[in-house]
């Protein structure tokens, strides 16, 4: 299949990527970091045939050049994987926002995926062709963190869009999904927690220990080929009829049993 991927010069977008590329389909990686970019795209092109595309998620004409150069280069997109990157204010807690956070987590978690989402469909269907959508957004949707509250506010709106878009365009082959991640050891994930130790005057080994490792009976992160093989699952016609569904996939880290 040919995919789009936001967010993946590094961390879980890269990685979904490098999964999917060792499956045999054909992706187009993006990010606004030029050099991550580029040196990302090296490392992946030992795993298969990939693309890159500079995009800057909070602007609207860099998401329009992302969907129509991914097209051309593509020949046509199957999939979206959404990967957003972290707002600059994270770790924060919402007294600390000032009306700029707010902007910018809306533009990240919600406004990017649904233009990009938009766009697409719009192709799928001027084309009379398929296509999925794979958002990736957190397990403490369901169970709030409070310094990450500003990001899971703004990005549970992808639950009820993705059952949306399934309801309305399913039947034309069009489906969507959100996966909740519980804890990935990323670049990313590090650099939030070390600045939460910072603010509490704790060390940082110490934090991960207790706020990542031990939030789940199986003591650890969850692993790459994990990840990608629940995405192969998705894609492929097995996953059909699970057209809209939210799957939690957080090594039992939530304490939530509904969704």
């Amino acid at each position: 299949m040919n995919i789009l991927i936001t967010a993946s010069s590094r961390g879980i977008g890269f990685n979904v990527a490098k999964e999917l590329l060792k499956k045999g389909h054909r992706v187009v990686i993006s990010s606004r970091d030029e050099k991550n970019l580029g040196k990302a795209l090296e490392e992946l092109k030992k795993h298969g045939k990939v693309y890159m595309i500079k995009a800057d998620l909070s602007k609207k004409e860099d998401i329009e050049n992302l969907v129509e150069k991914s097209w051309e280069i593509l020949g046509k997109i199957d999939v979206l994987v959404w990967n957003a990157p972290n707002v600059n204010c994270e770790p924060c807690m919402i007294h600390e926002l000032d009306y700029e956070g707010w902007i910018e987590g809306a533009l990240l978690h919600i406004i990017a995926p649904g233009y990009l989402t938009t766009l697409l469909i719009n192709k799928w269907l001027k084309n009379d062709t398929k296509g999925i959508i794979i958002y990736l957004s957190s397990a403490s949707v369901l169970e709030p963190m409070p310094p990450l509250l500003l990001a899971d506010s703004t990005r549970a709106g992808l639950i009820q869009l993705a059952k949306g878009i399934s309801r309305t365009y399913g039947k034309k082959g069009i489906r969507a999904y959100t996966v909740l991640l519980g804890s990935f050891d990323t670049p990313g994930a590090r650099e939030n927690l070390r600045r939460l130790a910072e603010k509490r005057g704790i060390d940082p080994e110490e934090l991960w220990k207790k706020e990542v490792i031990e939030r789940t009976p199986l003591q650890r992160t969850g692993k790459w080929e994990e990840l990608g093989g629940l995405i192969e699952f998705l894609l492929s016609d097995n996953a059909e009829y699970m057209l809209g569904s939210t799957i939690l996939f957080d090594g039992a880290m939530t304490r939530s049993v509904l969704l």
